[in-house]
């Protein structure tokens, strides 16, 4: 196994685990919310998000990818001195943007909450919110700093680490102001997030102080730039460009990635809207919004955790194989990714599309949720393996060709919201959902296709799968049909799911779907 794909694969592992836990934790939160807040109230928390999207894109989403690449390439040619100044340039452009927004949306929340959010209660949770600003950007530039090292670790701990403390702030700070009364307010809520930033910044730069890595880089870095000043101009960083580089890297990524949030802030703030204009009330159609957006949606993303995880770590990986020409490995590696992200999607699709309803009746207590997620089902090997193939395109610096290929996606939905939505409801929503993913997979098909041509068996990677897994759907939910009705609970249901996708993994590797050298 060669040291790259190694630490791709052990890295990966270790975010994912992490992903599931904090994915896991987050499950229960939601469960909590939905209970504590209500659809309404639930929905209204949905509505902040659009804001925090954008603000965090612009101070930290687009520097985190270009620090993470930027690692990886002075890693990839040993200067060690380099890998010091980009994380410390990136932080400081990073929370100076933060600062400068967090100023911003706590002095003009009222503003934004009346005419661009259309909901005037989310005010004060806007100016909440803001504060939490400068602590996630040194987060995310650490994050991308670890990310480019390909040491997932601190970053995966951090992941769970903000989850954690959020969730029990959010419980203890509702119970002693409550006397006992659960009842969880979208202020208290948001309150939570900025408690769970602070404490995974604090771990962060701990991190960077007394974590090994770290300490061994300042080493290496204190030795070559001794080497430098002997002479050794390949050691020199003074007036390489590293600056130039974040800059020039994180500009368009920032500005790629705005677009992008602006148009999902559209997108979300229209939902509402439309629904008005197919005939709801502001309640219900806040409440459909929270149904879909805090229930049924986190339900389909928990099995992007291994995807997520696999493609934060893929960008690196191919950036500094492409950095070395090794085209065979590029070539393998988004080849083997591409096949398990499609199988991940197809299982994920399977599960849902045969216990979407018992799940969301069973946890919610909502069939509206359990509807939702079995039209969702449909989303998920679109979803999976666009996220995948999007961090391979932007591996070798087309980040110009994926951001295109979104922007259509995302046009083709909102157009769809603003013309279906008022006539077929949610539903609308829904189909707009599935086009516009379809749309933005084919795009990243073609791309990956163009530039790399991965070898891409159809008959192993989608043909066999589809039928192993159709085959133990349909025996599972035969066998959960002829449970006694009081036997059919969540437990049940869990457990059943965790056997079809045992079964379905067994007989994929007996078919060779599966293979043990993909992972050497």
């Amino acid at each position: 196994m060669t040291k790259n794909k190694s630490s791709l694969i052990k890295g990966t592992l270790v975010l994912t685990f992490a992903s599931f836990l904090t994915r896991i934790v987050g499950f229960f939160y939601r469960i909590f919310l939905s209970n504590a807040m209500g659809a309404e109230a639930l929905g209204v928390y949905q509505l902040v998000f659009p804001i925090y999207g954008i603000c965090f894109t612009i101070f930290a989403s687009g520097i985190q990818t270009a620090i993470s690449t930027l690692v990886a390439n002075e890693l990839g040619k040993q200067r060690y001195p380099g890998i010091m100044k980009i994380l410390r340039r990136g932080g400081l452009l990073s929370v100076g943007l933060a600062l400068i927004l967090s100023f911003l949306t706590y002095r003009y929340a009222s503003f934004l909450a009346i005419h661009i959010l259309r909901e005037e209660s989310t005010a004060s949770s806007l100016r909440i919110l803001a504060i939490s600003f400068p602590f996630c950007a040194i987060t995310s530039c650490i994050n991308g700093y670890y990310y480019g090292l390909k040491k997932a670790a601190i970053p995966a701990v951090t992941q769970l680490l903000e989850q954690l403390v959020r969730v029990c702030a959010v419980y203890f700070i509702a119970a002693s102001a409550g006397g006992g009364d659960l009842k969880v307010t979208c202020d208290l809520a948001v309150l939570g997030i900025v408690f769970g930033e602070i404490a995974s910044q604090l771990y962060n730069v701990g991190s960077m102080f007394l974590g090994k890595t770290s300490r061994n880089l300042r080493h290496l870095s204190s030795s070559f730039e001794e080497m430098a000043k002997g002479g050794n101009d390949y050691m020199k960083t003074k007036g390489d460009g590293l600056t130039t580089s974040l800059v020039k890297m994180s500009v368009p990524l920032t500005a790629n990635r705005l677009l992008l949030s602006i148009l999902h802030s559209i997108e979300a703030i229209l939902i509402p809207s439309m629904l008005k204009k197919y005939g709801l009330s502001n309640e219900e159609a806040l409440s459909i919004f929270g149904i879909l957006n805090g229930m049924s949606v986190p339900f389909i993303l928990f099995p992007s955790a291994i995807t997520n995880s696999l493609s934060v770590l893929l960008l690196p990986t191919i950036s500094e194989a492409q950095s070395s020409g090794n085209d065979s490995l590029i070539k393998r590696t988004s080849s083997i990714t591409i096949k398990y992200s499609l199988l991940i999607g197809i299982m994920s699709t399977a599960v849902f599309i045969t216990f979407g309803k018992e799940l969301g009746t069973l946890v919610y207590h909502n069939t509206t949720a359990g509807n939702f997620l079995v039209i969702l089902a449909w989303l998920c090997p679109f979803l999976y393996i666009a996220t995948t193939l999007t961090s391979i395109i932007n591996g070798l610096g087309r980040v110009s060709l994926t951001f295109a290929g979104s922007v259509i996606g995302l046009v083709v939905r909102i157009i769809i919201i603003i013309f279906a939505v008022p006539v077929q409801g949610i539903n609308g929503y829904l189909i707009s959902l599935l086009i516009s993913q379809l749309v933005m997979t084919l795009i990243g098909t073609f791309l990956v296709i163009k530039y790399i041509r991965p070898p891409f068996q159809a008959t192993d990677v989608i043909a066999k799968p589809g039928i192993i897994i159709a085959l133990c759907s349909y025996l599972t939910y035969q066998f959960y049909l002829r449970l006694p009705t009081a036997s059919q609970s969540l437990k049940s249901v869990l457990l059943l799911c965790i056997l079809m996708t045992c079964a379905s993994l067994l007989l994929m590797y007996l078919a060779n779907v599966i293979k043990s050298e993909d992972f050497q």
